[in-house]
């Protein structure tokens, strides 16, 4: 799982590859239409996709003459479920520090050290 979430997290870095999947996340478009917004070439809308696709985070078909780009959700999947844990944590330590700051306000603990 490290080396997915490596790969994810190192795709999900680029603020161009996350537009593109946030189109994505609307359904099916073609490369062309993934471009449109952006103000670069077409050869680095291709590195970004490449990127994308070799981290598993889109699927390229084949239709005729286009090649539509659809989003695979597993990977951030994978991702949330990485992050969960650790918002999980975050969560649980300020809920002990609030505890702890509500003793002290109703005067249970006079915050020194014993």
């Amino acid at each position: 799982m490290e080396d997915t979430l490596s790969g994810t997290f190192a795709a999900l870095a680029d603020p161009t590859r996350r537009t593109i999947l946030s189109r994505l996340a609307g359904g099916e478009m073609t490369v062309k239409e993934l471009a449109e917004p952006f103000e670069i070439s077409m050869p680095a809308i291709s590195r970004h996709l490449k990127v994308l696709e070799n981290a598993g985070l889109i699927e390229r078909g084949r239709n005729a003459q286009w090649r539509p780009c659809r989003l695979n959700p597993e990977p951030l999947k994978d991702a949330n479920a990485w992050i969960e844990t650790y918002r999980k944590f975050w969560s649980q330590s300020f809920d002990r520090l609030d505890d702890y700051l509500k003793e002290m306000q109703e005067g249970g603990d006079d915050g020194r050290q014993h």
